[in-house]
């Protein structure tokens, strides 16, 4: 997002709402109305640096817009470890929450119960797919139906469009990471990437000693492996690790999603040459203004409502209430030193 905000300017705020406003049906709630608006993000674990990243971009908006963040996050991603901190915050009476959620099936009935009790609640990075009636509203980091298909074509650059290749994910029930590499096999589809083939997807569940091992393992199991791509931040620098570890680079090529300071040693050395990712900081302010403003009542998402900020950033509700914060980015040798997060 652009420039810093100043904290009066949250009183201040200029909403235009161009279109499809609706009256809100609100249940009865425990939620409190006294005091300031509290907001709590939940990522999918802890000691994860993309997550510290997002992280910083809602201490931001709570920064300048005034209202009280707390972020909780569980130790491991598993499906089922978000759901005890999601009941405690509707115990104790916040007024929203944020999740990058582990895993939709397990947590779609406790979101819910969330919603009936006034509470707003807003995925973040990854959505409930298929259950978007659990949440009132997403904020994606980038448009994510081009993720799939840039990843491939990123992949099939680097190893010259020929030979075989693994994905290295984070959970089995990760929403986000389902939804990318969905769509990466779709685009192998594409007669340009005829001459690659995919040998295997494996799961380090976003923990790193687990996905390193699963790196090596890929290393070990085809000798002939020329990529590993990992759509994860911790899956990305443990492929980058591994093929570092057994002095492959150059042979093997790996790429994915991941941030520029957990890379940055990589591209120096060249064991990774390019990889992409966007601003998770600005994905953070953004989630976390709208968290504010819906709490507030002074945005109700609907698909095609605008909503302006006075940095001057504006942005519209697409299909089932989904934001997308800006465009991908891709870092490499020449332009990693620019970036700080």
């Amino acid at each position: 997002m652009s420039s810093m905000w100043k904290k009066t300017a949250g009183a201040a705020l200029l909403l235009t709402l161009l279109s499809g406003c609706h009256r809100q049906i609100v249940t009865q709630t425990t939620v409190s109305t006294s005091g300031p608006i509290r907001v709590v993000f939940i990522p999918k674990n802890s000691g994860n640096p993309y997550f510290d990243a997002v992280n910083t971009g809602f201490k931001k908006a709570s920064g300048q817009l005034g209202f009280k963040y707390t972020q909780l996050a569980p130790a491991t991603a598993e499906a089922t470890n978000q759901i005890p901190i999601i009941q405690q915050q509707i115990q104790n009476g916040v007024n929203a929450i944020a999740i990058s959620p582990n895993s939709t099936d397990a947590l779609a009935p406790v979101l819910k119960q969330a919603m009936q009790k006034g509470v707003t609640v807003i995925t973040v990075d990854a959505d409930m797919t298929g259950s978007e009636s659990s949440r009132n509203a997403c904020v994606l980091p980038t448009d994510f139906s081009q993720v799939g298909s840039s990843q491939i074509e990123l992949m099939g650059s680097l190893m010259g469009y020929q030979g075989k290749f693994a994905i290295l994910s984070a959970t089995t029930d990760a929403p986000n990471q389902n939804f990318w590499i969905a769509g990466m096999k779709q685009a192998l589809k594409n007669p340009k990437y005829s001459k690659m083939t995919l040998v295997g997807i494996v799961y380090g569940n976003d923990d790193p000693q687990k996905s390193l091992l699963e790196a090596q393992s890929l290393l070990t199991r085809y000798p002939d492996l020329k990529g590993i791509l990992a759509p994860t931040s911790v899956g990305l620098a443990a492929a980058a690790q591994a093929v570092e570890s057994a002095r492959d680079a150059g042979r093997v090529q790996v790429t994915g999603l991941g941030t520029p300071n957990q890379m940055r040693r990589y591209v120096t050395d060249g064991t990774v040459k390019e990889f992409a990712l966007w601003d998770p900081s600005a994905m953070g302010d953004l989630a976390g203004t709208l968290a504010y403003l819906m709490a507030k009542k002074s945005v109700q998402p609907a698909p095609g409502v605008h909503f302006q900020v006075p940095s001057g950033g504006s942005y519209q509700f697409g299909p089932n209430n989904v934001l997308s914060t800006g465009p991908l980015l891709t870092f490499s040798k020449s332009n990693i030193g620019s970036y700080h997060f």
